[in-house]
């Protein structure tokens, strides 16, 4: 009977305190209409600053190039303002000066908490998403990592906002003790059961930040080299050298060693030139001049070194080394292609000759005694063969 007569006096007390605090409030508004005012007017300013300051973001916004990482990136913060959070940030700075009856300031003070956690939240999104989004370079779908953008921005989107509902409640006399401990489990529990895909994803966030290697850069990875053609969520798709489209994890891609040749300044060429073992000394002393000349004839190209090597098997080895400045791969195969005809031409000019692999054996007799690697043959006349 006593719960029954608590559920119906529950309405009339919230009557009552409604009707309390209207009668509290217009009370407060007739004795302090002067507080009132000024702190109307202080409450305007502060609402207009930071209307100004979302203006002013929203504006650097609509320039298609602004100047600067940072000022992009907050730019995108301050325009992400709501109007919620300023009346309330503007009510809230000045409720306490002009003599706000107790029960008013602290609907006051909960609406600014809402209002600053909610908007705290979308901030702090904004902030993240924004570096994010300026490492990957764009947002299209089908750019680097467009893919898993979408899934990065729901990921924050979740967390904070479940971070600002935790501090609301918490800030409103809530328990959240056990919330806390709920949301720890179920994290935990969801890290084990996708624990390869969260592996994926955090293997992604490092290509984002570190970009060890974009889309359309060609690379090497383990046994393979192709251009890289896609960059998801989970898995990294390159185009082999011979066709083959090839698709791998992203953490097992990141394991191991990886040569992006996309970033080379330069690339230099190894050349082995063997010649006769015959050839004079003069030509031979001649031949790094010769491919010097050759060589600084390109655009682009530097001669590294070229000097005599060794002593190979049948030939003497001369090893030349030179760069071609500049990353396209095009250009650089075409002028080792030029280098190698033009010093066939100046040898064959010279005539210094290249060697090629001879072998020599000779035979001896029982006493060790050299001879001729074949038996002497004699001459049989022609007319013994008729006969």
């Amino acid at each position: 009977m006593s719960q029954v007569k608590q559920a119906a006096a529950a309405p009339m007390n919230l009557s009552e305190r409604t009707v309390r605090l209207a009668g509290e409030t217009s009370d407060w508004i007739a004795t302090n209409s002067v507080d009132i005012l000024i702190a109307s007017a202080a409450a305007l300013v502060i609402a207009l600053i930071l209307l100004g300051l979302r203006s002013f973001g929203q504006r650097i916004l609509r320039d298609d190039r602004p100047d600067g990482k940072w000022r992009g990136i907050f730019a995108r913060v301050l325009s992400k303002t709501t109007l919620f959070f300023i009346v309330a940030a503007s009510v809230a700075l000045v409720a306490e000066h002009a003599e706000t009856p107790p029960n008013l300031l602290r609907v006051i003070e909960i609406l600014f908490i809402v209002a600053a956690s909610v908007q705290a939240a979308i901030w702090a999104r904004e902030l993240i998403l924004g570096l994010i989004e300026h490492r990957v370079g764009d947002t299209d779908e089908h750019s680097t990592l467009g893919s898993a953008i979408g899934i990065i921005r729901l990921l924050v989107t979740v967390g904070l906002f479940a971070i600002a509902i935790i501090l609301i409640l918490s800030n409103l006399g809530v328990n959240v003790t056990g919330l806390v401990a709920g949301l720890g489990i179920g994290g935990i529990a969801i890290g084990l059961a996708a624990q390869g895909i969260f592996s994926d994803l955090f293997a992604a966030l490092a290509i984002i930040f570190d970009r060890p290697f974009r889309r359309g850069d060609t690379i090497r990875y383990d046994t393979t080299t192709g251009t890289v053609e896609h960059i998801g969520l989970k898995t990294t798709r390159l185009r082999s050298l011979d066709g083959q489209q090839v698709v791998m994890s992203n953490t097992n891609l990141l394991n191991k060693e990886i040569n992006n040749f996309a970033l080379l300044e330069h690339r230099r060429f190894l050349l082995v030139l063997g010649v006769v073992y015959q050839t004079p000394i003069e030509q031979l002393r001649a031949i790094p001049d010769i491919v010097a000349a050759i060589v600084g004839r390109h655009d682009k190209t530097s001669l590294v070194r070229c000097g005599m090597r060794g002593f190979g098997p049948s030939s003497l080895d001369f090893e030349v080394q030179f760069e071609v400045q500049g990353a396209d791969y095009e250009y650089a195969f075409a002028t080792r292609a030029a280098v190698c005809l033009e010093i066939l031409t100046a040898f064959n000019e010279a005539g210094i000759q290249f060697a090629y692999p001879t072998q020599t054996s000779f035979t001896a007799a029982p006493d060790g005694t050299l001879v001729m690697p074949y038996p002497h043959v004699k001459m049989v006349a022609t007319e013994d063969l008729d006969d």
